[in-house]
C-alpha cells in the first residue's frame, strides 16, 4: 500500500535550525521520495518502509531536541506527482 506523509517538525527552543536540517537530511538519505517546502516535508512510498523510517528518525529527532512538536498527516495514496488544476 502506498502512502504520502506530510511532516512538520517544530523544536520549541532557540537554535532550532540544525535539528530540522538533520531530520530532513536523514529522510533524504532513505532512498524514498522526499519533497520539501518552507513549511513541511513530504515522504512518499510503501507504508511499511515509510513508517519504519519515520519511527526511527522521529525518535532520533526527539532525542536531539529539548522540547518539540511533530505534526504528521498520512494519506493513503502516493501523491508525489500531484499538480493543482487551477
Amino acid at each position: 500500500m502506498k502512502i504520502s506523509v506530510e511532516l512538520t517538525l517544530t523544536p520549541l527552543h532557540d537554535d532550532y535550525e540544525p535539528s530540522i536540517i538533520h531530520f530532513i537530511k536523514k529522510l533524504r538519505a532513505s532512498g524514498l521520495t522526499v519533497l520539501e517546502n518552507p513549511l513541511s516535508t513530504q515522504v512518499y512510498g510503501d507504508y511499511d518502509e515509510v513508517m519504519q523510517l519515520l519511527t526511527t528518525e522521529i525518535k532520533e529527532a526527539f532525542t536531539l531536541i529539548e522540547r518539540g512538536l511533530l505534526y504528521m498527516k498520512i494519506v493513503k495514496s502516493d501523491r508525489h506527482d500531484y499538480e493543482p488544476h487551477f
